[in-house]
């Protein structure tokens, strides 16, 4: 039942090729299968026959259908390919060979029937259907379809191309008729479900389409166009390379298909397509005879120069080496080989063999020019060929053995359809000739065949009855004499390991014979320092350089995406690698370093010598009269005043940050306590003056050392709170400058810090309200005017320096705290001693207690 509902499927496929027309008027399936058996081109009897079928010719006649009577017979047209009719001798000659044997199918004589498909579907069909049911007429109207016997082969080898392949194994699969192709390279023929009794010699195109993208991607190119046959091969195998393309990142400009029987407003639209393209490498993804229309097409109208990347059907077809628009093309295709005795058979040809074939004859006749005796077809007006033509002084692809790459797929294929044969009717070395056998035994056994051929080549087939995929990749290059030659350049090996299957092993020669490897982009690469932005409706490989942001790098070219530098690190000009950020402080080399350091050592200096000079004229009324020993105490916290601010130069440290706010609070607590300590006592003294009044009592020396030290000592007590549970400590500030880095002390409690200035603002506060209270005292020498004048301008700098502070950037933040820290301890110096000094060192005779007691007189209102 199954059989007969598959051959009713092809039975509407007869009716088109006119097999048989007596079928299609009937809905019951007649096994008229032939109206007229088609004799084979080249045929010899045996105990056992192997079938062939190659497209000796490239088209079939044309003839339109009126379905008002039968159909003609197909027929081929056209000239004899000399290729392939060498290759369907290679078949003959390994049949000769084997027969020729003692080892190998000893005393079994095989035969063989080589058909011609014309490169077409009908024709393939037919001859599949001959070969499934016998080359003898049969008749059977009855509605019962067994076929009595066996097929006419067991097994066959062809066809060449793929389309016309993938039509007979169709129906070969269904009689369980083996077919090894030597060169259908179709992916979807490694379908078992569709193709189960498909074999074949050559690689599929999944592995080549593979290779080539790879092959495109290893040399940079990343803008192509491609080019395919309009047919399964073309399609199946463009389908394949661009979906391994797509995921190597190679974009594709366009995607053209042809077909030789297409009109020529087609060929012309995809030659134009071509002309105006920018990509400047094109993949041909095409047969011999789609692609030789092609390029003649082109030549008439050259388009830019351009690499072409091939397949295997045209790489290393000598034809096309006239070419000179593809000089420098590269692709894969299958090994070069040596068949030894094949040249020799081919040329072994003389006038009376040729006429034993149409073939034969035909060639002969279209190569030498003449016509051969008794042959009514021959050439019309031709001379008869005198017996002087020498075969052996013919140039063309039927003659040329120095490649024999598909002949050698050809040998192939007929030596593992021989090697199943032995497997069925040999047993060790004795061979049976009257076994009978079923194909589908043929199919079992070539699944499991093994075995390496005299020329050093393995034969086996995978699960989906492919090969191992192996290449050659071939180079067109310049020989010495400006001809192209192909050139073998490297290997291509699918069994090795992901990323060695592809290996260089010669120099290669681009479009033009140049010795660089040409550029073919969309957009030109992008440097490091820059990323790719898609164009917005284009390809990936279609793409604007964007610089990367600020604090970004990429470094590597056409890269996706920036990346962020870590904080510590900063990019170069270039933004190609990130550098370490120049860390910010302020450092004892640097200008206001220098200049902020000898204010410090300057103000010092002037204490002391303050101090000194008041030590000189200690005895002197004016010194008495201002505190001596409060002073003293005064002079020397102004100069640790002066010199605390040098804590804040140089690199923050755990304990420079700790000692620059400590050192800070206390010595001003210290220096304010004096002053105010001297406030006090200038009220106090007042206070004593008035009759009745023992005030100076309770604020004598001991008092006033005391709450010196007890105002100190708070201050001191605040500072070991901080110290304690938050100290200041050094901190990288990254956020204040993206491209440097701050190094400063962090506060670690802000409350602290807050607590320490707000503290010595109190005590700077409370000493101002109170010399200004004290500041129209009536004696010619009142000191609370001076110490009003020195906390106004404290305060003044203090309130100033908070928003200063907080607004300074990096380094200046320090230098506006010490400017405070000079600032507020010259303002004190200057205020309360320069008077005093300048009267000591200059105005000598004011300097008498008559003077300093002597009242001012009022002022008239």
């Amino acid at each position: 039942m199954q059989l007969t509902s598959s051959l009713m499927i092809v039975v509407s496929m007869l009716c088109m090729t006119g097999i048989s027309p007596a079928a299609c008027k009937t809905n019951t399936v007649s096994c008229r299968l032939l109206a007229e058996p088609r004799s084979p081109g080249l045929s010899m009897k045996g105990d056992f026959v192997i079938g062939g079928i190659f497209s000796i010719h490239s088209y079939l006649r044309s003839e339109q259908n009126t379905y008002t009577k039968q159909p003609l017979q197909l027929q081929c047209s056209g000239s004899i390919v000399p290729r392939e009719l060498r290759l369907a001798r290679a078949m003959e000659f390994a049949i000769h060979e084997i027969n020729n044997r003692t080892d190998f199918l000893p005393g079994i004589a095989l035969g063989y029937q080589i058909h011609d498909s014309c490169a077409a579907v009908p024709m393939a069909i037919k001859v599949a259907f001959q070969f499934a049911n016998g080359i003898e007429p049969m008749f059977n109207d009855s509605d019962s379809c067994s076929i009595q016997g066996a097929a006419a082969v067991p097994a066959l080898v062809g066809e060449s191309g793929s389309t016309p392949s993938i039509s007979m194994a169709r129906i070969l699969g269904l009689f369980g008729i083996p077919q090894v192709s030597p060169y259908a390279t179709c992916a979807c023929l490694s379908d078992k479900r569709q193709y189960p009794a498909f074999f074949r010699t050559i690689p599929s195109d999944h592995h080549q389409a593979a290779a080539l993208a790879r092959m495109v991607k290893y040399f940079g190119w990343t803008w192509i166009g491609a080019v395919r046959s309009d047919s399964d091969y073309g399609n199946n195998g463009m389908a394949s390379f661009l979906k391994a393309a797509q995921e190597e990142g190679i974009c594709v400009e366009y995607s053209e298909a042809y077909y030789r029987t297409q009109p020529r407003s087609k060929l012309e639209r995809v030659a134009n397509v071509i002309r105006r393209s920018t990509a400047r490498v094109i993949v041909a993804f095409i047969s011999s005879g789609d692609l030789r229309i092609l390029l003649e097409e082109l030549v008439r109208n050259p388009p830019p120069p351009l690499q072409w990347i091939g397949g295997e059907s045209w790489i290393t077809d000598p034809e096309f080496l006239r070419f000179n628009m593809c000089a420098g093309a590269v692709g894969f295709g299958v090994p070069r080989s040596e068949i030894p005795g094949l040249r020799e058979f081919l040329l072994d040809l003389t006038p009376a063999q040729a006429l034993k074939s149409p073939w034969l004859t035909e060639f002969w006749e279209r190569s030498f020019s003449c016509s051969l005796k008794g042959q009514t077809g021959s050439t019309e007006g031709a001379r008869e060929c005198d017996g002087r033509e020498d075969i052996r002084a013919l140039q063309n692809p039927y003659t040329d053995t120095s490649q024999l790459r598909i002949s050698n797929m050809v040998y192939k294929a007929t030596y593992a359809i021989a090697h199943a044969i032995h497997g069925i009717i040999c047993n060790d070395t004795q061979c049976d000739k009257t076994t009978k056998f079923a194909p589908w035994q043929i199919f079992d056994q070539l699944k499991s065949v093994n075995f390496t051929m005299k020329n050093g080549f393995q034969v086996n087939f995978d699960s989906k009855g492919d090969p191992v995929a192996a290449y050659e990749l071939i180079n067109w290059q310049f020989k010495k004499d400006g001809a192209l030659d192909f050139v073998t350049v490297g290997l291509y090996d699918s069994s090795k390991q992901r990323g060695q299957e592809f290996s260089l092993n010669r120099s290669m020669r681009w479009v033009g014979g140049q010795t660089e490897v040409p550029v073919s982009v969309c957009t030109e690469s992008c440097p490091p320092g820059t990323r790719k932005a898609v164009q917005k409706g284009k390809p990936i490989c279609c793409y604007d350089c964007i610089p990367c942001a600020e604090g970004e790098i990429s470094n590597k070219t056409d890269s996706l995406d920036c990346v962020l530098c870590p904080p510590e690190l900063w990019p170069n000009e270039r933004q190609d690698s990130c550098l370490p950020k120049p860390v910010e402080f302020l450092s004892w080399d640097d200008t206001l370093s220098i200049i902020l350091t000898a204010f410090s050592i300057t103000g010092a200096f002037v204490a002391v010598s303050v101090a000194a000079i008041f030590y000189k004229h200690r005895t002197s009324p004016i010194v008495r009269a201002n505190n001596s020993e409060l002073s003293f105490l005064l002079l020397f916290s102004l100069a640790l005043c002066f010199l605390c601010s040098l804590t804040f130069i140089g690199q923050p440290s755990d304990w420079s940050c700790m000692l620059r706010h400590t050192a800070f609070g206390i010595t001003f607590v210290l220096c304010i306590s004096c002053v105010l300590g001297k406030t006090i006592v200038v009220l106090m003294a007042f206070r004593a003056t008035l009759p009745g009044s023992n005030v100076m009592k309770w604020f004598g020396p001991p008092q006033q050392r005391l709450s010196v030290l007890a105002f100190t000592l708070v201050q001191v007590l605040i500072c070991i709170l901080w110290l304690t549970i938050s100290p200041p400590f050094p901190f990288k500030n990254f956020k204040h400058y993206k491209e440097r880095i701050i190094l400063e002390c962090r506060l670690g409690s802000a409350v602290g810090f807050w607590v320490v200035l707000g503290y010595i603002g109190f005590l700077a506060f409370l000493c101002f309200v109170l010399a200004f209270l004290a500041r129209k005292l009536p004696d010619n020498f009142n000191e609370a005017k001076f110490i009003t004048f020195s906390m106004l301008i404290f305060c003044a700098v203090w309130i100033t320096f908070i928003p200063a502070y907080v607004s300074s950037p990096g380094k200046f933040t320090v230098a506006v705290e010490i400017f405070a820290i000079l600032a507020s301890s010259f303002g004190l110096i200057i205020c309360i001693f320069a008077p005093k000094c300048f009267i000591i060192v200059f105005r000598p005779e004011k300097n008498t207690k008559k003077h300093l007691m002597k009242k001012e007189p009022s002022k008239a209102t």
